[in-house]
């Protein structure tokens, strides 16, 4: 201050102005940014950047969508429509009702085969039981013949051997029977072998002697499938 009012005015008034060209300086060049530094208007408006932030939000919002809360991508999957799932549920139906109409085929077809066994097995029975009880003394020897041809197993082995006595004597005797199925029925039926319940009326009739009775006979005859045909393998008399 002793200086400033020792100095005289005309040095005073010089001091004055230089300091505050000084200050106005220092101003200016505070508001004004350098011409060499990047301004953020360039950064916001460059059409490269727009360009990539564009297709990251894009790929961001397409694979991934959200993030859970550490931080990580959530992939995001899109809902099935309602076609979708129309079609899929008549895919499923009809997947259903072909497999439920292949098990009802199935079932049909073995009750016939079943069906139809038993059938065969049933006839046999009979059959071999009018086979051994019509014999001819005329025709003995085709008589035996359609037995042997009807047998299988131990019953055929028997059989056969005694078959030239038995048609023998038959042929002496001048003897005819006449086997009537009386009544018939399968008892049981296990795999390719069943039983047959045959009852039987038989009449006999020999050579100079008088007319029998007809006889009631009960006969057990097993039957044995083999391959497409069914033959008798074995006869039994039952009371």
């Amino acid at each position: 201050m002793a200086d400033d009012a020792a100095a005289p005015e005309g040095e005073l008034t010089k001091a004055t102005s230089d300091r505050k060209s000084t200050a106005e300086q220092a101003e200016s060049s505070a508001v004004e940014p350098d011409s060499g530094a990047v301004e953020l208007t360039d950064v916001v408006e460059d059409p490269d950047v727009d360009e990539v932030g564009d297709d990251a939000d894009d790929d961001w919002d397409e694979d991934y969508g959200v993030e859970d809360q550490e931080g990580e991508a959530i992939p995001v999957r899109t809902p099935v429509s309602h076609v979708k799932v129309a079609l899929i549920a008549g895919l499923a139906g009809v997947l259903a009702l072909a497999g439920l109409t292949g098990w009802l085929g199935f079932r049909t077809y073995e009750s016939n085969r079943a069906a139809a066994e038993r059938n065969l097995f049933l006839q046999v029975g009979r059959q071999g039981a009018l086979n051994l009880t019509s014999i001819d003394w005329q025709q003995a020897d085709a008589d035996v013949q359609r037995i042997l041809d009807s047998a299988t197993g131990t019953f055929y082995d028997d059989f056969q051997q005694r078959a030239q006595p038995f048609v023998e004597v038959v042929k002496q005797a001048k003897s005819k029977s006449v086997g009537t199925i009386s009544e018939a029925g399968l008892e049981s039926a296990a795999g390719d072998e069943a039983q047959v319940l045959v009852a039987v009326s038989v009449k006999t009739s020999n050579a100079g002697a008088p007319e029998q009775e007809p006889r009631a006979w009960r006969m057990r005859i097993t039957v044995e499938k083999i391959g497409d045909e069914a033959k008798v393998s074995d006869v039994e008399f039952v009371p």
